[in-house]
């Protein structure tokens, strides 16, 4: 911390830890969010614990987004220095960035899950992304109880301005309806 100025000290001090995703779980339905891919029967906001579905481990979250038979895909480009991140500091500390991002399917039918984060320049260009394979749920191979997912970022290197998270899926029987990955309570933090 030596190297750094008495003002990016303070504002490291001053920053506290929060999720920059608008509208995780879909309490304000699509608020937020650009939907990429809706396919099938379209997303659709449900309630805990679903059709065929588990509890989610917090009771606090009551809802989760749904997909279809066709692949949907619904994202956020999140702007750091508009959530208060000075370029200074995301330049010199390259602080944690930190996803999570929590998946289920049905235990009648299966489905696939995907996530794609990434770290993007003024420009919105590509700096550092994680983007895992997708999953695969079937009933016969899973309790089909809710699963997390998280990565952090850390030594990415100067410029990063932008954090795109983009996440969804779809059933793998293509039945009519919502039967595909459900996905809820996502969280980027930045770590100060």
């Amino acid at each position: 911390m030596s190297d750094l100025s008495e003002e990016m000290v303070a504002e490291l001090l001053s920053l506290e830890k929060r999720n920059l995703i608008k509208n995780p779980h879909g309490a304000e339905q699509f608020e937020g969010w650009e939907i990429t891919e809706n396919g099938g029967s379209q997303w659709r906001v449900e309630e805990l614990p679903g059709d065929c579905g588990k509890e989610f481990p917090d009771e606090t979250v009551q809802s989760y987004f749904a997909t279809s038979f066709e692949l949907c895909l619904k994202k956020q480009v999140l702007d750091l220095r508009a959530e208060g991140y000075s370029e200074d500091l995301l330049d010199t500390v390259q602080p944690k960035i930190t996803v999570q991002d929590w998946y289920a399917g049905r235990s009648d039918c299966g489905c696939t899950y995907q996530l794609c984060v990434s770290l993007l320049n003024e420009s919105q260009e590509t700096v550092q992304d994680f983007k895992p394979d997708p999953v695969s749920l079937e009933p016969e191979n899973s309790d089909c109880s809710w699963s997390q997912v998280t990565h952090t970022f850390e030594g990415y290197g100067p410029g990063v301005r932008f954090v795109s998270f983009e996440h969804g899926g779809q059933d793998s029987k293509y039945w009519d309806g919502w039967f595909g990955v459900r996905v809820t309570n996502s969280s980027v933090e930045v770590q100060p």
